[in-house]
């Protein structure tokens, strides 16, 4: 019982979007809850037609000093559910390597004292109160949001009671494999094993986060009211334009269409949904959460300067947004003296 227990509450704490995916984009807004939308709520998604078959993804970036060089995936979560993902340069440049670095991230994990906290979970993704939906929205966002759950809750009369940010994030999760796209780690998954097949020295930069008090978290957070609703009222406004971008993303990273990939903003919806988990109690908390994404960067930026002094090649993952961001990791780097090439 306590193998599938523990699982299920790490699940529990992981729902929160924010938890183990990024940190909050500096200086971006926070859409306003009467924004107006980019597509009316309930219209079909436009079509793309997505790529499909054995697809390379994008070349390599280069990061070298003098001799010493860095080759760099550049990984993208959403794929085409059609595509089997193989790139023979990676697996080339990962064969004559003598380390790989892990990506930056983090994640939350429990203990085994925390089968204390599994009798007060249920609950957990209910808003308190007895509070509904309809009582958090305006009439203008609750009308719009009733399409929606027509199409994707149809049989599902228990979402209206949850929180906005849970809402949100199983709205946007449905809408994502309507469009034919899956969310998952399976590139870095693949470099991975390629790297314990050529037996190459792994250097992990991820933070881990462990929760200290499980059953007092899970008692704090299920009576503590959250600034969630700008989350869901964000996610109804992306619905006609992000997912359909997101499309023309996965289809420009299978093929390797460099020029398509860096004209694409990876910055959209996602602060609001961070904002919403930042004043959540698990941070309050636990305030260290909030610095765990920064520290993991750190680790990395660390972890590459020391390989890209000491190793011939080095090969690493790095998120897209890491790739291209103006302020993301190859970014620093370069700004460091070190020369980023960009794939042939």
């Amino acid at each position: 019982m306590f193998k599938r227990a523990l699982p299920a509450l790490t699940l529990c704490f992981l729902t929160l979007p924010a938890l183990a995916q990024t940190a909050p984009v500096a200086d971006a807004p926070t859409p306003a809850a009467d924004t107006a939308p980019a597509a009316e709520a309930g219209e079909p998604l436009p079509q793309t037609v997505l790529v499909s078959g054995q697809r390379p993804g994008p070349g390599l970036w280069k990061v070298s000093k003098g001799e010493h060089v860095m080759w760099v995936f550049g990984a993208y979560d959403s794929l085409p559910k059609s595509i089997e993902w193989r790139s023979r340069d990676a697996e080339r440049k990962i064969a004559q390597s003598q380390e790989y670095l892990g990506g930056p991230g983090m994640g939350v994990g429990v203990g085994w004292s925390a089968v204390t906290a599994l009798p007060f979970m249920v609950g957990f993704k209910k808003n308190p109160d007895g509070v509904t939906l309809k009582d958090l929205l305006t009439p203008e966002m609750y009308a719009r949001w009733e399409p929606l759950k027509q199409k994707y809750f149809a049989k599902d009369d228990d979402i209206e009671r949850e929180r906005p940010v849970f809402v949100a994030q199983e709205l946007y999760r449905r809408a994502m494999a309507e469009a034919g796209l899956a969310r998952g780690p399976e590139p870095r998954e693949v470099l991975g094993k390629l790297a314990e097949k050529h037996n190459i020295k792994f250097t992990p930069t991820r933070v881990q986060v462990q929760v200290k008090e499980p059953v007092k978290t899970v008692r704090e957070f299920k009576k503590a009211v959250m600034e969630d609703v700008p989350c869901l009222v964000a996610t109804m406004n992306s619905l006609g334009t992000e997912v359909e971008a997101i499309r023309v993303r996965a289809n420009a990273w299978a093929v390797g269409e460099l020029d398509a990939i860096e004209k694409l903003n990876f910055d959209e919806r996602e602060t609001a949904c961070t904002n919403a988990f930042l004043s959540s109690a698990i941070t309050r908390l636990q305030p260290e959460i909030l610095t765990a994404k920064q520290r993991s960067m750190d680790n990395w930026m660390a972890a590459a300067e020391k390989a890209l002094e000491n190793n011939t090649s080095t090969f690493t993952v790095l998120s897209m947004r890491e790739v291209l961001s103006p302020q993301g990791a190859l970014a620093k780097l370069k700004a460091k003296g070190y020369t980023v090439e960009k794939p042939n």
